[in-house]
């Protein structure tokens, strides 16, 4: 089986959640994830609610080939709160 993607196949997508929470000295550390997500729309929802639940929490999704080593730009789905730049 080859892991070649032909130009009518949608590459695969990484959809990911993380959450976050301030330490004592007030930086924001990871308290939830990266989460890998099966769709856009729950990565959406879980953010929002990890967002009420946490300092901040972000969901994001890019297309991904990590056989090859291709990845695409990625695109953020939600951010709530504080998160910390995204490089």
């Amino acid at each position: 089986m080859s892991d070649t993607i032909l130009p009518q196949q949608k590459a695969p997508k990484l959809i990911v959640v993380t959450a976050f929470d301030r330490d004592e000295i007030g930086d924001l550390q990871t308290v939830y994830g990266p989460a890998e997500q099966q769709t856009e729309d729950r990565a959406t929802r879980t953010a929002r609610v990890l967002a009420g639940k946490h300092a901040g929490a972000v969901a994001w999704s890019r297309e991904a080939n990590p056989a090859l080593g291709e990845y695409g730009e990625p695109k953020t789905l939600f951010v709530g709160g504080d998160v910390p730049d995204m490089q």
